[in-house]
């Protein structure tokens, strides 16, 4: 025999409970007791053992012990029942109410026999919670022991909790069978995922800006996501436009970012552009992203022009689809019987511990104003339009050049944007 739990443990709405599935969130209470006699260790939920007690809150005595035979019954218990129970894995635990604390129970992935003796559970009750400083009110003791399943039975009764537990117990519907219980999961997993796609589908459009995006739009590299944030009806309209328009929008920006940063004062910038316009392959220094870099750097009569940093306008946080009825963000601990008179739930308080596996979150994102401190080098934000236009997709030329006239405008981009929306056809008139 061992006793892998002894001493006192801390209980909190006269619950513990012994769990063995690692994707579970604790049993619960109408199930974990569903078609049994025996109202104190609720064994209904495959793997998990609901134990109450006496004392609502505060330290128990709790012993847990583990034999290879059916061990003998200690006159001194006074409320005495027991059940069949076997692990679903080779993590078994005692757990502490909103898991605040595990013992390791090191069980088997076999069918145990257990014993569940309680004494001084009246007594505890009528207490209801344990301090520091005051003497034990309530025991209890776990045993487990190779068996084969068997009923449920009650050995021993004595308290008045423990007749009141057994009567829950006998009120509550039999379980349901495994069938039952595989088609419950399977449609549950069937909502949850319905769930995550809604949720999922909606993250989507309010990044696109109300808008799903087309496959092309998901596929396309380069800066489609940082243009997106400051014009999404843009980014849609460029997608629809085709690949002609798209190459001279493309053209378009690239042209206005240079004569912005002054960039079409050097020849060889307006090398880069006419070869653009020819849709001719970019000349050097364009083919060489480092050389084109050291090109400007070492140019005498490169312009020095600055400029602010291009801030996307603000638009409303992200508000995920309602929960579905029966979901919600948090699970209100089980509090019944007894208990349940001195504990009220409002509706929108979170509790710490247990939570469903179906919690919603919402993520806010804003942008500040900009700092005027900060300023940036127009050529330097100028020359990927150049290069960006000479993609060779034609929706990732537009969407590339376009935002890095964009920036290379900073706080001014909005000119920019409204020539690119007049290059480009009606709304109505896209594909």
């Amino acid at each position: 025999m061992r006793r892998p739990v002894e001493g006192e443990v801390f209980v909190h709405y006269g619950q513990i409970y012994v769990e063995s599935d690692p994707e579970s969130f604790g049993p619960d209470l109408a199930e974990a007791f569903a078609g049994q006699r025996a109202g104190l260790c609720g064994a209904a939920i495959p793997g998990a053992l609901w134990l109450t007690t006496g004392l609502h809150t505060g330290d128990v005595g709790f012993t847990v012990e583990v034999h290879e035979e059916p061990p003998a019954l200690d006159p001194r218990w006074e409320d005495v029942v027991e059940v069949s129970f076997r692990p679903v894995s080779a993590d078994s635990r005692l757990v502490q109410w909103a898991g605040e604390d595990v013992w390791e129970l090191d069980l088997e992935e076999t069918d145990y026999r257990v014993r569940y003796c309680a004494k001084g559970m009246d007594e505890a009750n009528r207490k209801d919670t344990r301090m520091d400083d005051e003497p034990q009110l309530d025991c209890y003791l776990l045993q487990f022991w190779p068996a084969p399943p068997d009923t449920d039975r009650v050995l021993r009764h004595t308290s008045k909790i423990a007749a009141y537990w057994h009567t829950y117990a006998a009120e509550q519907p039999p379980p349901p069978t495994p069938e039952e219980r595989a088609e419950a999961e399977r449609r549950e997993r069937l909502e949850q995922e319905g769930a995550e796609r809604e949720n999922q589908l909606a993250l989507e459009r309010w990044e696109w800006g109300g808008q799903l995006p087309s496959q092309a739009l998901r596929e396309v590299l380069g800066n489609v996501r940082g243009l997106v944030r400051f014009d999404p009806p843009l980014v849609h309209a460029i997608d629809a436009a085709g690949p002609e328009v798209q190459r001279a929008v493309a053209l378009l920006a690239a042209r206005r970012a240079c004569e912005q940063s002054g960039l079409t004062a050097l020849d060889w910038v307006t090398d880069g552009l006419t070869a653009l316009a020819e849709g001719r392959p970019l000349p050097p220094p364009f083919d060489d992203w480092g050389r084109m870099w050291q090109t400007l750097a070492d140019d005498p009569h490169a312009p020095d022009r600055t400029v602010g940093d291009a801030v996307p306008p603000e638009r409303p946080p992200f508000q995920p689809p309602a929960p579905r009825p029966g979901v919600t963000a948090w699970e209100a601990p089980q509090v019944v019987g007894p208990a349940a008179a001195a504990v009220e739930w409002s509706q929108t308080q979170r509790v710490p511990g247990r939570r469903s596996a179906t919690a919603v979150f919402t993520t806010g994102v804003t942008s500040g104003a900009p700092d005027p401190s900060r300023r940036m080098s127009q050529p330097h934000m100028a020359l990927p339009a150049v290069t960006g236009a000479a993609e060779a997709d034609p929706l990732r030329a537009a969407l590339d050049a376009v935002y890095a006239g964009v920036v290379t405008y900073g706080e001014h981009y909005e000119a920019l944007l409204q020539e690119v929306w007049a290059a480009l056809p009606p709304v109505s008139d896209t594909p």
